[in-house]
């Protein structure tokens, strides 16, 4: 049965940069050997979560890129903005409004304390409730 995680951000430092969350996600899952999909909301998110990758950790390389290169396959965490066509994995992060219609084995949801936010999460919740996924609340 697939999962979706959803971390709820409350902690100050994840309040002020709810970006770095999925850094340290992602770096659990490069940690764990799993290729990783980041789905962005969009073309700046995407960017701007690359350049947090190469520094949120001093410590680590994780290696990284931009979907939409040959080498993909290749890339342990691949950061995917709207409109680019890529392979499912079995973990993906997701930052987008909607549920991913991409296969996957688990969905980590990152939510941020607006309240906008959370009144998306619950759709979404209840979307992947709909698909069968286990679900998990994680407050962070």
């Amino acid at each position: 049965m697939p999962r979706a995680d959803f971390y709820l951000i409350d902690k100050p430092r994840f309040r002020e940069q709810p970006l770095l969350l999925v850094c340290e996600l992602a770096k659990k899952a490069f940690a764990a050997q799993q290729p990783t999909l980041i789905l962005t909301r969009d073309f700046a998110q995407a960017e701007a979560l690359d350049e947090l990758l190469w520094a949120f950790d001093e410590d680590t390389l994780l290696p990284h890129q931009l979907a939409g290169d040959d080498d993909d396959a290749d890339t342990a965490v691949l950061i995917v903005p709207p409109g680019i066509d890529t392979v499912a994995r079995p973990l993906l992060i997701n930052l987008r409004d909607a549920c991913p219609e991409l296969a996957c084995e688990r969905v980590l949801e990152v939510i941020a304390a607006d309240p906008a936010e959370r009144d998306g999460s619950r759709v979404r919740w209840r979307e992947y409730q709909r698909r069968g996924f286990e679900l998990r609340k994680i407050d962070m």
